[in-house]
C-alpha cells in the first residue's frame, strides 16, 4: 500500500475596498509638450521613463500616427515630491530607431526587461498585415556598464503584441500585456514563471477578475501582491483607461478589480501606476486635461491606505508520501465546520489546488483519487501566512481507472509545449507506462484520443490535436507495439469535460482539464487476463 500526502499552505488574501482610498497628486516639472509616461524605479534614487521629447541626440524621424518622434527611454535622478531631474537618454544600445518603453529591472540591476517594436539585430519584423508590433526583450549589464546580450523573449510572436513588463517581488514571475489569441478581449494581462535556470514557463491569462472584452494594460504588482493595472472595459470607468487594483494569489486574481477613484482616475487615459517599494508614494501617467502635453507623468502620495476585508487562501500540493511524486488529478473537497460541502477542485497538472476561505474559521479538507482511499484533516484559519499542514492518504493504485464510464490506462496527464506536438521527456515517461501495460496485457486494444481546450479556432485545435495524436501513436508503435492494437485520433475541442466552450470565461486550471490525451481500453475484458 502506498500513501499520498496532501500539503496545505495557508495564505492571507484580501478583498479590496477602495471607497476610503485617497491620494494627493501633482504634475511633475520635467513633463514636456510631447509624450512622457511609464516610470520605473532604477535603484534607490533614479527613475527610467519613456518619452518622445526632442533631444540633441534623438532621431528626427516622426511617428506617422501622432506626429511625434519615436519613443526613447530616459533616466533621471529622483528628488523630493517625485521630481525627476538631470534627465538623459537611458542607453545607447537599448534605444533604437524604433519605439522603446516600459522597463522592469531585477533588484540587483543586472537584468532589464523592456518593450520595443519588433526590431533586433538591426532588422525589423512585420506581422502578416505589414505592421511592426511591440515585443518584449531582455538585456544584461556588461562590464563597461552598458546593456548587452539583447534577446527576444521566447513567448513573443511576430503576429501579436507583447509588452509592459513588471516583475513580482520574488522575481520569479513576469507580468505583461498581450493581444495573443485565446484572451478575453482586445489586450489582456498575463503572467509567466521565470525559472531559476533562466527559462520561462507558459504564459497564463490572469482571468476574468482582471481581464475584460476590451483593453487591460500596464500591470504593476507591489511587494504585497496587489496588482495595479489600467482598463477601459469596466462599467465604473470614469472615462477612458482607468487604474484598478486587485489581489493576486498564485497566478490568479482572487477578487474582482476595484477602481482607485479620483483623483487618480479622470476622464482621460490614466495608466502606468507604480509605487516605490515600502513607501506610500509613487507615479502614474495621464493625458487628462490641464497637463503640459500629450501624456504626462504625475506624482502621488497615498493619504489613506487601501483597506482589505480579511479572506485567506488555502493552497496545497498532493504528493505520494513515500516517493514525493506529484499526483495531479486528485479530487480535493473543502468542508465547513458543520460538515457542509463548501467547494471542490481537481488538482492541476502540478498537483496543486487552492480555495478562498474566511479568516478565523474551522474547515476540513478531504483528498481522494479514483481507486484510492481517502483521508482528511481539520484546521482553523488565522491571520498568519505560510501555515503548513499535511494529511496522509492511503491509496490502492491501479493500472486502470474508470472515467466517464470508460476504462482507461491510469497515467499522469501528457503535456505538450505550446503549439507543438513533439514528445517531451515527461510525456515519454508516461507513454512508456502505456507500452508496459500493453506488453503485460497482450490482448488489449487501445483508442488514443488527444484533446485541446476551446481557445484558438476550431480548425486550429482540430489540426493540433491530430498532430499530437499522431506523434503519440507513432512513439508507442516505435517501441514494438503492434499497430493493429492501437489507434490514434485528435478531437480538438469537441469533447470538453466542463463548461469552458467558446466565449465562456474559465480559469487556466479549468482550461487545463480539457487539454488531455486519453488511452481508452476498447475491450475491457482483456484487461482482466
Amino acid at each position: 500500500m502506498k500513501k499520498i500526502t496532501l500539503i496545505i499552505l495557508l495564505f492571507c488574501a484580501f478583498q479590496i475596498n477602495a471607497q476610503d482610498v485617497n491620494y494627493s497628486i501633482k504634475n511633475i516639472s520635467e513633463n514636456t509638450k510631447l509624450a512622457d509616461f511609464g516610470v520605473t524605479y532604477y535603484g534607490e534614487n533614479s527613475a527610467v521613463f519613456a518619452s518622445s521629447r526632442k533631444d540633441k541626440s534623438i532621431r528626427s524621424r516622426k511617428w506617422h500616427l501622432n506626429k511625434q518622434p519615436y519613443l526613447e527611454l530616459f533616466k533621471g535622478t529622483m528628488e523630493a515630491e517625485g521630481e525627476i531631474v538631470n534627465v538623459e537618454r537611458f542607453s545607447e544600445t537599448i534605444n533604437s530607431k524604433y519605439h522603446e518603453s516600459n522597463v522592469a529591472f531585477t533588484k540587483d540591476l543586472k537584468t532589464v526587461y523592456f518593450s520595443r517594436d519588433n526590431y533586433i539585430d538591426k532588422k525589423a519584423k512585420k506581422d502578416t498585415e505589414g505592421w511592426v508590433l511591440i515585443q518584449l526583450y531582455k538585456a544584461t549589464i556588461g562590464d563597461n556598464g552598458e546593456w548587452i546580450n539583447i534577446q527576444s523573449l521566447p513567448f513573443n510572436n511576430d503576429n501579436y503584441s507583447t509588452g509592459h513588463p513588471v516583475l513580482n517581488d520574488k522575481e520569479n514571475k513576469l507580468y505583461f500585456t498581450s493581444d495573443r489569441p485565446g484572451g478575453f478581449g482586445a489586450t489582456d494581462i498575463y503572467v509567466v514563471d521565470v525559472n531559476k535556470d533562466g527559462s520561462y514557463g507558459e504564459p497564463i491569462n490572469l482571468g476574468p477578475n482582471v481581464n475584460t472584452r476590451r483593453k487591460e494594460m500596464f500591470p504593476f504588482i507591489d511587494e504585497n501582491n496587489v496588482l495595479y493595472f489600467s482598463s477601459n472595459g469596466y462599467e465604473d470607468s470614469k472615462g477612458q483607461l482607468d487604474i484598478y487594483a486587485t489581489k493576486i494569489i498564485a497566478s490568479e486574481a482572487i477578487e474582482p478589480a476595484v477602481n482607485l477613484g479620483s483623483p487618480i482616475n479622470s476622464k482621460g487615459d490614466d495608466f502606468a501606476f507604480v509605487k516605490k517599494s515600502g513607501e506610500k508614494w509613487g507615479h502614474f501617467s495621464s493625458n487628462r486635461e490641464g497637463g503640459k502635453g500629450d501624456d504626462d507623468i504625475y506624482y502621488f502620495e497615498e493619504l489613506a491606505p487601501i483597506k482589505f476585508d480579511c479572506n485567506q487562501v488555502v493552497e496545497g500540493v498532493v504528493r505520494e508520501k513515500d516517493s514525493g511524486a506529484l499526483l495531479p488529478g486528485a479530487l480535493v473537497i473543502l468542508y465547513g465546520k458543520n460538515g457542509e460541502k463548501v467547494e471542490s477542485i481537481i488538482a492541476d497538472k502540478y498537483a496543486s489546488f487552492s480555495f478562498i476561505v474566511d479568516c478565523e474559521t474551522a474547515y476540513k479538507i478531504v483528498g481522494t483519487k479514483e481507486n484510492y482511499d481517502e483521508d482528511s484533516q481539520e484546521f482553523v484559519t488565522s491571520d498568519e501566512r505560510d501555515l503548513e499542514l499535511a494529511i496522509g492518504l492511503t491509496i490502492a493504485p491501479s493500472e486502470f481507472i474508470t472515467v466517464r464510464g470508460q476504462l482507461m490506462v491510469n497515467i499522469k496527464p501528457i503535456y505538450f509545449d505550446l503549439d507543438k506536438s513533439n514528445i517531451r521527456k515527461d510525456a515519454a515517461m508516461e507513454l512508456e507506462k502505456v507500452v508496459r501495460i500493453m506488453n503485460k496485457y497482450p490482448n488489449i486494444k487501445i483508442a488514443l484520443g488527444s484533446h485541446t481546450d476551446s481557445r484558438a479556432s476550431d480548425k486550429y485545435n482540430w489540426d493540433l490535436s491530430n498532430r499530437r495524436a499522431k506523434s503519440s501513436l507513432e512513439w508507442i508503435i516505435s517501441k514494438g507495439i503492434d499497430a493493429s492494437r492501437i489507434t490514434g485520433e485528435g478531437y480538438g475541442e469537441t469533447k470538453l469535460v466542463n463548461k469552458c466552450s467558446n466565449g465562456v470565461r474559465c480559469s487556466e486550471v479549468e482550461h487545463q482539464l480539457n487539454r488531455r490525451t486519453e488511452f481508452v481500453i476498447l475491450n475491457p475484458e482483456a484487461a482482466k487476463n
